[in-house]
């Protein structure tokens, strides 16, 4: 495991303390990643809700641009369908330039309904705009020069300046939660994002899906995933799975929430039509089931357990770059740091030695 990122969530959990405490916190999470050891930040975006609040996430990685000196700073993700192409080319162009050339561009497509129309966009869109964004984008990072006449983006060519530093393909991501994305992933040519929300077994078939796919379209081989999970790491292994119940699972509520994953819209839906077939899984299921489920995808328990799951997770799924998200779910800022010191400090380098 070469490569590990931290995932910055901006999660507000019930509204617990002020805004202005929030961030703070966040800023402090953020802050210690580098002195960790940690390779990458991947602020997320969204807006409008305390589901989670970082509506610029490249405007948080300018700031700690200049809070740090080596550490890559990455966008975990930019959602492309809330976003005019041609200025995240310039954003990410610009924050490259702020950062001495660590800038990582991660993007994605976008879930919930409350944000879509926030920004009054509709989301049977989603899949167009998102194909034809990153197109877009990623051509003009390469070139210089932003260009398009695609259904969605009019743009006349226009030049990129600050002018990129160098080229972005070994540093483009994203996010891969769909059937329909995971194709379209491969296609850019971007390395795929994955968040623990089902088993090892489920994760291998779209990583082979990815990768099969990639190979129709490239001639170099596909880079292995990067995976996100909520992370809780206690040396009590009772507290561990206390924990793990209390905040994975309370982040798992907020999910289903945020995103209405039970919701008849997605049942309808020409571009979610992955999210509507769970639908019937989410009615006909206990709750609980489906929360233990979801915290038993994830990584919690006592270094050494946490060891054993992550290399039980390689033998299905073999090698992958790793996010961790330590603040979410209302755990304590206190509760989070201790994950983040554990890992680090003795997960990490068990793992790498292996």
């Amino acid at each position: 495991m070469e490569k590990i990122g931290l995932q910055i969530m901006f999660q507000n959990y019930g509204s617990q303390i002020s805004d202005v405490e929030h961030v703070k916190d966040e800023i402090a999470i953020a802050e210690m990643a580098e002195p960790m050891g940690f390779n990458e930040i991947w602020p997320v975006e969204h807006h409008f809700t305390d589901y989670s609040a970082c509506p610029d996430n490249t405007q948080f990685l300018s700031y700690l641009a200049g809070r740090t000196s080596t550490i890559k700073l990455a966008t975990g993700a930019v959602i492309l369908p809330w976003n005019d192409p041609l200025r995240v080319a310039e954003k990410i162009t610009f924050l490259d330039h702020l950062s001495n050339g660590r800038a990582v561009f991660g993007v994605g497509r976008g879930l919930a309904r409350c944000e879509y129309e926030g920004f009054g966009v509709d989301m049977e869109e989603s899949r167009g705009r998102f194909d034809e964004s990153a197109a877009m984008i990623i051509a003009g990072l390469e070139s210089g020069y932003v260009e398009g006449d695609g259904e969605y983006y009019k743009q006349s060519r226009v030049e990129i300046r600050p002018r990129t530093i160098s080229g972005w393909r070994d540093r483009f991501y994203s996010v891969a939660m769909s059937p329909d994305s995971v194709l379209q992933v491969a296609k850019l040519g971007a390395q795929m994002i994955l968040f623990s929300n089902k088993t090892d077994e489920k994760l291998k078939e779209s990583i082979d899906i990815y990768n099969a796919e990639y190979r129709k379209h490239h001639d170099d081989e596909p880079k292995p995933p990067r995976l996100c999970d909520f992370v809780v790491c206690h040396e009590d292994a009772a507290e561990a799975r206390k924990l793990a119940k209390a905040h994975i699972g309370g982040y798992f509520a907020s999910v289903m929430d945020h995103y209405e994953l039970a919701g008849d819209h997605f049942k309808n839906s020409k571009v979610y039509q992955s999210y509507g077939d769970d639908i019937d899984v989410y009615e006909k299921t206990d709750f609980e089931v489906l929360m233990d489920a979801y915290i038993d995808c994830n990584l919690y328990g006592t270094p050494e357990q946490i060891i054993e799951r992550v290399e039980r997770r390689r033998s299905i799924i073999g090698d992958y770059e790793q996010n961790i998200c330590v603040k979410f779910g209302g755990n304590t800022q206190a509760s989070a740091i201790n994950t983040m010191e554990l890992f680090m400090g003795k997960v990490l380098p068990a793992l790498r030695a292996k």
